[in-house]
């Protein structure tokens, strides 16, 4: 059937133009004067115009060094002013920014780095020497490599490396031209997910994910160009990027607080200074600020609210939070594929802490039946009655790209029909509230991260001193999980703190996936095909942390 208007002329107008870059840009001439980025430790700060012209700095400097469509600028940094041009610049050439996690070991890294194939490497000086370590282990070598020296030390690099103020001193603020034109289609930031294994998963955003993201969040705050957002936790998480970060904040011509790393006090006292509206972060956070607050109380009078993702809210923590923070929090559940997709409102508070509250306005969240030997079909609908567990899917092609590049067996796991099935089992009610009540695939959240036990189990496995192991989480106040590890031994006299400093020096181990907890087993639970029974550990995990079974190092 035709339409009954031109649509190619639409078409080709709208695939060119509907771009978050052109949304930044539509700011830079609007509020150029406007202030879009503060850091709070030198206290500088950019307005748009400004931003714009370092970002085009940065720009042009990879525009002469060949940088240009496709081409993927992979950056390890902490939240800093740097981070957000490394977010914007790639953008005006039609490359691909790409945020990963620095905690990650160097084998991690390397990983990283051998399967992304980046023309350019960013690290901070912070974590120099796993970024140096990586860079040693993996086969590709980026072309550009730069180190952001935030405290201004200037360590020793090795051969090849440049500092990046080095880097882009000299270069033209004004704005490059993209060889060719943009398209929505095109992929403008790769993030990273754990994946089954634990080893990093590509997660391609395009643009209209980006634009769309950012509509969401402009629409579930709102968001104007009077707020001022400051995330807690580290931007290279889609809830950091996303969720009141960069994407939308600076879509919406409103300015974002850099926090480098997380404390209350810094927190606290920033957003009284800067007159922050929007704290986000995990809600393990929310408890270090409402101690605080309860201690040192700040003027938080034009805080809008607190909104928090990665693991639900109790109910008694959520009243609390209320009365010594704001009224008006939120809490998000999501995955990193598809941004948020579940929100609990503040008028669904204190009443429905617990859930993950109801679907985003442009998704679609169901709770469907789980069988062990194959998945359920989208309209197989496990019962709204609150009871019955099923596997919680997720529809939102508005935010993204339905793939995971070079995966296309995890591809063909986890999207069918559109839909992305999460692993996560839950139920739902007959206002169809979801609430979370564990995972398929066994993984532990501790601070907002995704840790998978296969991975640490393969590395604990290699040491001579151990016949095998499991893995699994514990509760953990501060974390929400900790990682708590059951072994077998095959040397008798293999102890609790020889594994671990075995752990803490495995280069393929992060240090947020060590195990915090040890406990030496005669046997662990495997079902009559052999595999893992993981629940049967999580079960009794914390009956061995108050029995003493499980030891810290």
């Amino acid at each position: 059937m035709g339409y009954t208007y031109d649509a190619e002329n639409y078409k080709k107008v709208f695939e060119s133009s509907f771009t978050w870059l052109n949304g930044f840009l539509r700011n830079v001439r609007r509020f150029g004067g406007k202030t879009a980025l503060i850091d709070p430790p030198t206290e500088r700060v950019w307005t748009y115009a400004a931003l714009n012209a370092d970002c085009n700095r940065f720009a042009n400097a990879l525009k002469a060094d060949g940088v240009g469509k496709n081409d993927v600028v992979l950056y390890q940094l902490l939240n800093s002013p740097e981070f957000v041009f490394c977010y914007i610049a790639p953008q005006k050439l039609g490359a691909i920014n790409s945020p990963a996690n620095f905690n990650l070991a160097p084998g991690e890294t390397a990983r990283v780095i051998d399967h992304n194939r980046p023309r350019v490497y960013v690290y901070d000086c912070e974590v120099k020497e796993m970024a140096w370590k990586a860079l040693e282990l993996c086969s590709h070598r980026p072309e550009i490599i730069l180190a952001v020296d935030s405290r201004g030390e200037r360590p020793a690099l090795p051969a090849g490396h440049r500092f990046y103020a080095d880097y882009v001193a000299g270069a033209a603020e004004t704005d490059p031209a993209m060889d060719g034109e943009p398209n929505v289609y095109d992929e403008v930031t790769r993030l990273y997910t754990s994946g089954t294994t634990g080893l990093p998963k590509e997660i391609p955003i395009n643009n209209i994910n980006e634009v769309l993201s950012a509509h969401d969040v402009i629409m579930h705050f709102p968001l104007n160009p009077n707020d001022v957002t400051m995330n807690m936790t580290p931007w290279f998480h889609r809830g950091g990027l996303h969720s009141g970060g960069l994407t939308p904040t600076l879509y919406a011509g409103g300015a974002c607080a850099v926090l480098r790393m997380f404390s209350a006090k810094s927190c606290l006292e920033y957003a009284e200074k800067y007159g922050v509206t929007f704290l986000i972060g995990a809600p393990a956070i929310l408890g270090n600020l409402a101690d605080r607050q309860e201690k040192h109380p700040a003027d938080l009078s034009r805080l809008h609210g607190i909104v928090t993702m990665g693991s639900p809210l109790e109910k008694e923590a959520c009243i609390r939070y209320q009365r010594l923070l704001t009224p008006n929090i939120f809490n998000g559940y999501g995955t990193t594929e598809t941004f948020w997709n579940c929100f609990l409102r503040p008028y669904d508070l204190p009443d429905m802490a617990g859930t993950a509250g109801r679907s985003c306005t442009d998704d679609d969240v169901r709770v469907v039946r789980a069988y062990e030997d194959r998945r359920a079909e989208p309209d197989d609908l496990a019962p709204m009655d609150g009871k019955t567990p099923g596997e919680i899917i997720l529809f939102a092609c508005n935010k993204s790209c339905l793939c995971y590049p070079g995966s296309p067996e995890l591809t063909k796991e986890k999207y069918y029909r559109g839909w992305l099935y999460t692993h996560d089992l839950g139920t739902w009610d007959e206002k169809q509230y979801i609430t979370v009540c564990g995972r398929k695939d066994d993984m532990i959240i501790s601070r907002s991260e995704n840790i998978y036990p296969a991975q640490i189990e393969e590395v604990i496995n290699r040491h001579p001193g151990v016949a095998d192991c499991m893995i699994t989480g514990v509760p953990d106040k501060a974390r929400g999980e900790a990682v708590a590890a059951y072994v077998v031994r095959k040397d008798p006299n293999l102890t609790v703190k020889e594994l671990n400093r075995y752990c803490a020096g495995n280069p393929d181990l992060s240090q947020y996936k060590c195990p915090r907890y040890y406990a030496f087993v005669e046997e662990l639970p495997y079902n009559a095909t052999g595999k893992k029974k993981h629940f049967v550990l999580k079960e009794r995990a914390p009956r061995d942390l108050e029995s003493g079974l499980l030891q810290k190092p």
